[in-house]
């Protein structure tokens, strides 16, 4: 029996996602869990698993499909990871892996540790990591932002 599949996952099309899934696999740590190949050997479909979530890896599979290094690095979403592990050592690892990391390591005034990396062919990645916990109370005094539906 499979494992249960998660609420919401996300798709990501790469130009070359036979590629995608090795380098993903080790610069962040995803596991590949299901590959899907036609008769001519093309990446059909896969996903990869991380802790309890799950991402999809394809191909451009219409015009409306593509990757950023399709379309001048142009990117209309990120893709966000939350961390158990600690989050310097994993960025250190998305970095020895040839990941571009658009921002280091740093405490936000909501109580978490992020960083933001751009993948081989220019998908924004964001992760965090819990390292403090912070009130509403406390996030908006330090943000002055009016924060609602804190939970």
């Amino acid at each position: 029996m499979s494992a249960p599949r998660p609420t919401l996952s996300s798709a990501l099309c790469y130009r070359d996602p036979k590629a995608a899934l090795k380098w993903l696999e080790a610069a962040f740590g995803f596991e590949t869990v299901m590959v899907i190949m036609d008769a001519e050997g093309n990446l059909e479909h896969s996903e990869m698993r991380f802790g309890d979530g799950i991402i999809m890896v394809g191909t451009e599979w219409t015009a409306d499909q593509r990757s950023p290094a399709s379309i001048a690095g142009k990117n209309t979403q990120t893709t966000h990871v939350h961390l158990t592990e600690d989050i310097d050592t994993h960025c250190a690892r998305a970095k020895a892996a040839g990941a571009v990391i658009l921002q280091a390591p740093q405490t936000q005034f909501y109580g978490d540790r992020t960083y933001r990396a751009l993948d081989p062919e220019g998908h924004i990645w964001t992760f965090a990591q819990t390292v403090k916990a912070v009130t509403r109370e406390e996030a908006e005094k330090a943000s002055g932002l009016k924060i609602e539906g804190w939970v």
